[in-house]
């Protein structure tokens, strides 16, 4: 089979397509002939061990995981023994990060919880797009965020892979919506459902004088005592994504806030894959209630153009790997 294989750290120079042998599942996974995956900045942090501690987990001197690429949209074509949930044929999305990666290629085995159904009404590049953003802003905005109908929600980074989920995924749970971006994706957030939109470019929403009960940050590069500024006496701000600095202030600053004050802040960082998540995404896709925002689609060999280009930080939704048909 085909495979975009990396053997070292680095740009995504080092990247290379090769011809590799077929994975054979185990007695617990099944082998998927993979027709999409998408990109997500996951794989470019693990492309570039970046940061430097990720290499503690994913190797020290070279990656473990050779092929990159987690969310993955195809069909079964092998099942393990123990495998009860599919069978040969069955169309199917999910996020195998947690299986050893594998996905820029294709085919790829994972744990048969790793995966779930395709909605019916979706493209295997739709599907693909799915898995780690729409679960980190399920994970976010439902359980981290504890949404509630009526409340003010504000969606920083609302044009963005997990963004553009969030902002659909908050209105569906009946809040009131402000989406941040800038201000070539404002109509777009609009579209999405978002009741208000505000140009960073053109407007601070840490200095409007206005508080959300919820803040999703899925990106930008704040301080942590700006969105306490815009952050409700009891509301509570979620981190998903962002600068190195916002992250860092989120993780050490965020659990001592939590604990003097009525505000909880913290940082949830990416989503842990999970079936059930993937279950009530699948159900609100087929409702129609949430639907993917693709920017860009690439051929399998051209995995690097897709990455640098995410890489770039200026991708609408998500990014896709068109594998095969």
């Amino acid at each position: 089979m085909k495979a975009i294989v990396n053997t070292q750290y680095g740009s995504p120079d080092v990247l290379q397509l090769k011809e590799i042998e077929r994975p054979t599942p185990t007695d617990d996974e099944v082998l998927v002939k993979v027709y999409a995956v998408s990109v997500n900045s996951a794989d470019l942090h693990l492309l570039r061990a970046d940061p430097f501690l990720i290499r503690l987990s994913s190797g020290l001197f070279k990656p473990k995981n050779k092929i990159l690429g987690s969310d993955i949209a195809g069909r079964v074509d092998v099942v393990g023994s123990n495998v009860k949930q599919f069978k040969v044929g069955d169309e199917v999305f999910g996020d195998i990060s947690a299986c050893g990666w594998g996905g820029f290629a294709e085919y790829a085995c994972a744990r048969e919880d790793a995966f779930a159904l395709k909605p019916t009404n979706l493209s295997f590049e739709e599907a693909a797009a799915v898995p780690m953003a729409a679960v980190t802003a399920l994970q976010g905005i439902r359980y981290a965020g504890q949404i509630r109908p009526g409340q003010k929600v504000l969606i920083n980074g609302a044009s963005g892979g997990v963004g553009t989920f969030a902002v659909q995924l908050a209105k569906s749970s009946g809040a009131e919506v402000t989406a941040v971006c800038s201000t070539r994706n404002v109509e777009m957030a609009r579209s999405l459902g978002a009741d208000h939109v505000i140009d960073y470019l053109q407007e601070d929403f840490t200095k409007n004088g206005k508080q959300y009960d919820l803040i999703l940050a899925t990106n930008g590069d704040r301080s942590i005592s700006a969105y306490r500024r815009a952050l409700s006496p009891k509301g509570i701000y979620v981190q998903t994504g962002g600068s190195m600095r916002q992250m860092s202030q989120a993780m050490i600053q965020g659990p001592w806030i939590s604990k003097t004050g009525s505000q909880k802040m913290g940082n949830m960082g990416v989503a842990k894959p999970n079936q059930n998540d993937l279950v009530i995404l699948k159900e609100l896709l087929e409702a129609g209630k949430v639907k993917s925002v693709i920017d860009r689609t690439y051929p399998l060999s051209e995995v690097a153009d897709a990455i640098r280009y995410l890489e770039e930080g200026h991708a609408r939704g998500k990014v896709v790997i068109t594998v095969g048909a």
